[in-house]
């Protein structure tokens, strides 16, 4: 599978609210909001104990979905996504 739509449906199983996560051997504190019905994502994640930060949009438009990075560059969110594991048992 390629990675956009392996990012994609990363971005869409993740659950809602606030969770620990994990990328890249990395530890992260990510918070995902839904908008318009589930065609609009919002996803920002923040680097524990690090510098590093995540921010995202995704929409899913007639013309077909749109993943719009915040100020970065496209491959590190599709990066990002598409490592992106729920962390258990963290507190």
């Amino acid at each position: 599978m390629s990675p956009v739509p392996t990012a994609l449906t990363c971005l869409r199983n993740w659950p809602l609210g606030t969770h620990h996560g994990q990328s890249g051997g990395k530890h992260y504190l990510v918070s995902k909001t839904v908008f318009a019905g589930g065609r609009s994502i919002k996803l920002v994640a923040h680097e524990r104990g690090g510098n590093d930060y995540i921010s995202l949009c995704f929409y899913d438009l007639t013309a077909g979905p749109r993943l719009a990075p915040c100020e970065m560059p496209l491959d590190k969110v599709i990066t990002f996504l598409s490592q992106l594991s729920h962390e258990r048992n963290r507190g």
